[in-house]
């Protein structure tokens, strides 16, 4: 098994931040430190250690809903902030980490789980899942402009993909949207808004494809259902 996959089986982090870890040099095979990506490993044989910690795969699978508040951040460790979303979460003894990534600024709908296979689908954009955001931004967008975020536009170099975009209310100097992406690029809502001239003021994560943030109160946490697992195993 690919080293970064056994670490998201463990419940480590998503792969590619596993492979972020393994490039620190923080991870070690039979004692010795991996600094390279593409080292396979025996699940039971070598021994694995990140931070210098024993990790081993989790046997109980944990899939949660979270509605992220405003200021924390969405990583295991950040040594750069007090909040992290882990705090959170308290009662689960298993290793969980956050499915994609929210932003500091932005709240709502973020899953936490120990499922590596389930983390990487949920977030590779091949997968095209859509994210759905309510965004209040400043001014009121043209059809003009409208029609160019839906089309694509080019940030940090390269074009985003095809995204859907709707004005829900229209107020004196702002307006809220409803955005659909399926990529997950760094900032890429608050990214897109500014290039059409209408910077974010308040960004909330309400849907990931058909799961639903429903009246879960802001810092609160649930299990999902069996029903919204086997949905996003599917999808």
């Amino acid at each position: 098994m690919r080293l970064q996959k056994y670490m998201a089986k463990c419940g480590i982090a998503s792969r590619r931040k596993s492979e972020e870890i393994i490039l620190e040099g923080r991870v070690k095979v039979n004692d010795i430190v991996v600094k390279e990506l593409g080292m396979t490993i025996n699940p039971k044989k070598d021994i694995v250690k990140v931070d210098n910690e024993i990790i081993k795969l989790e046997e109980n699978k944990i899939y949660i809903m979270l509605n992220k508040p405003k200021g924390y951040v969405t990583t295991v460790k950040d040594k750069h902030s007090e909040k992290i979303v882990l705090d959170l979460i308290n009662g689960v003894k298993e290793r969980i980490y956050p499915v994609g990534r929210l932003d500091v600024d932005t709240t709502g709908l973020l899953l936490l789980t120990n499922d590596g296979d389930l983390a990487y689908k949920l977030t590779h954009p091949s997968y095209e899942i859509p994210k759905k955001y309510i965004a209040l931004v400043k001014g009121i967008p043209n059809n003009k402009k409208l029609y160019k975020f839906r089309k694509g536009l080019k940030i940090d170099g390269r074009m985003t993909a095809e995204a859907y975009i709707k004005i829900l209310k229209r107020n004196r100097d702002t307006s809220l949207l409803e955005i659909s992406i399926h990529e997950g690029r760094n900032r890429q809502v608050r990214k897109m808004c500014k290039y059409i001239g209408h910077p974010v003021i308040q960004l909330e994560r309400v849907a990931i494809g058909k799961l639903e943030l429903g009246n879960l109160g802001i810092g609160e946490w649930r299990y999902l259902t069996s029903k919204e697992i086997e949905y996003l195993k599917k999808l």
